[in-house]
């Protein structure tokens, strides 16, 4: 996914953009940076890796040697950024969240036009993030820019663009991911989680709407582009990429949970000792489940958070699988000879809960009853890079529904996304059967829907139902 958060203050900005960066460790693995500006110095900027070593550690020597009255900073899943550009709009720095899937399209047109080259990244593929400068730079400021840019990406992409004057910040279009701005005397501050901002003094100023465009400065905040109607914002910051501590329009993510958990609960009749969830983001479904049933809620398995802190793991699947593995601890007293009830965020491939299951029943327990807080993912995002999977037959749903069909026949999903339907019950009972579960039962979109509290036209939920 990746996050960001920017600052414009009269006074040296490097702290508050240092920890409000940090505060976005949660949304990505392998890359960070921070640019900032000063009128003494000009731009600065530092990028790092950050797979093996959490942001703080990191980026602690530049926290000390850089200095700025504006800065941006940003957590990132894949490309190196914040970028710094020099164009006929002046020097700028830029950093973006979001996905291109029109990217050799939108590069061939810029070709045509005479741009010279794009640098390709070690994978070699090209940085998304110069790809939108590049696109910005075709029209005669930056505000047209960044709306054409916006217009012409397939997918999504939410900008910030830093000058000497202020941030440019510019929602997505469709506005699936947030944007929030934050004000305390003598600065304001943008940012991917409105929590990040809290502790640095900052309070909320505003949200900003779907394809909206603002420029953040010292001064305050002002409206360049004005909203759209539409909105489209994605479900799983809810469910689970966003911050316990996150409101996203106006709806805390912690009591999304609680309230998504107490709705799986209604729906279920299974007879369990205890509900425990998986560390860290199906904790609060599973207090939300425990306080409707009535079974009481332990943690059976503790993350080892001292050296495996952060929630996100390298990218590639068997290191993934092993360093799950790794961070959980099992407590025996609280497993063995239980009828455990286990609530886990998703289910994407399967891989990680069937061994979190296989170690509960080696560690003693009778029943592994599994309850995601989700239905089954049937979707590659297009969006937000949630999974960066190659095939949708990665996802177990879509491996079930193969065998259940078998290989040479057309699948309509349609009946696999409906919950009442034999088709879906036969594809959950297969994916319990595969990864070994006492019982499995999904939540249902309907009643996500009704735990977050808007109106199911303003949610993405392309990743469940194919729905654009």
């Amino acid at each position: 996914m990746g996050g960001f958060f920017g600052v414009a203050s009269k006074e040296d900005c490097i702290f508050d953009l240092f920890f409000g960066t940090d505060y976005h460790s949660h949304l990505g693995t392998r890359r960070a940076g921070m640019a900032v500006y000063s009128k003494e110095k000009g731009y600065d900027r530092a990028i790092h890796n950050i797979e093996n070593s959490p942001f703080r550690t990191k980026f602690d020597k530049d926290l000390n040697k850089m200095e700025g009255t504006i800065g941006i900073g940003c957590i990132s899943d894949y490309e190196p950024q914040p970028l710094i550009v020099r164009s006929h709009h002046g020097t700028y720095a830029i950093s973006t969240v979001g996905k291109i899937n029109n990217t050799d399209a939108l590069v061939k047109l810029l070709f045509q036009k005479g741009h010279g080259h794009f640098l390709e990244m070690s994978g070699g593929d090209i940085n998304a993030t110069e790809l939108v400068a590049s696109i910005i730079n075709q029209k005669q400021n930056l505000v047209e820019g960044i709306q054409y840019a916006q217009e012409v990406i397939e997918g999504s992409m939410t900008i910030l663009v830093m000058t000497p004057l202020g941030i440019y910040a510019a929602r997505d279009k469709m506005g699936r991911t947030p944007v929030s701005v934050g004000k305390k005397e003598g600065a304001y501050c943008v940012s991917f989680e409105s929590f990040a901002y809290l502790n640095l003094g900052y309070h909320e100023e505003k949200e900003l709407g779907p394809g909206e465009i603002v420029v953040v400065t010292p001064e305050g905040v002002k409206t360049l582009v004005k909203p759209g109607e539409e909105m489209k914002i994605c479900m799983f910051l809810w469910i689970y990429y966003g911050y316990p501590s996150s409101s996203y329009e106006g709806i805390s993510a912690e009591k999304m949970r609680y309230r998504c958990g107490a709705l799986l609960a209604e729906r279920d009749n299974v007879e369990a000792d205890t509900v425990a969830g998986v560390p860290d983001s199906g904790i609060a479904h599973a207090i939300g489940y425990s306080t409707k049933s009535g079974i009481p809620y332990s943690r059976p398995f503790i993350k080892y958070t001292p050296t495996w802190a952060r929630s996100f793991m390298p990218t590639i699947q068997t290191q993934r699988n092993l360093i799950a593995k790794m961070k959980i601890i099992p407590v025996k007293e609280l497993i063995e000879d239980k009828r455990l009830l286990l609530i886990d965020d998703s289910i994407v491939r399967g891989t990680q809960l069937r061994e979190t299951t296989e170690f509960l029943y080696e560690s003693g327990a009778k029943e592994v009853h599994i309850r995601p807080a989700c239905p089954p993912i049937m979707f590659r995002c297009k969006y937000l890079n949630f999974s960066r999977s190659t095939s949708e037959m990665d996802l177990i749903a879509r491996r079930v529904i193969r065998e259940l069909e078998g290989e040479d026949r057309e699948i309509d999903l349609k009946h696999y996304v409906n919950p009442d339907s034999e088709q879906y019950r036969a594809m959950v009972d297969r994916i319990g059967e595969k990864l070994n579960f006492t019982s499995l039962h999904y939540a249902r979109l309907d009643d996500m829907i009704k735990a977050v509290g808007l109106s199911e036209d303003k949610l993405c939920t392309y990743c469940w139902n194919g729905k654009e």
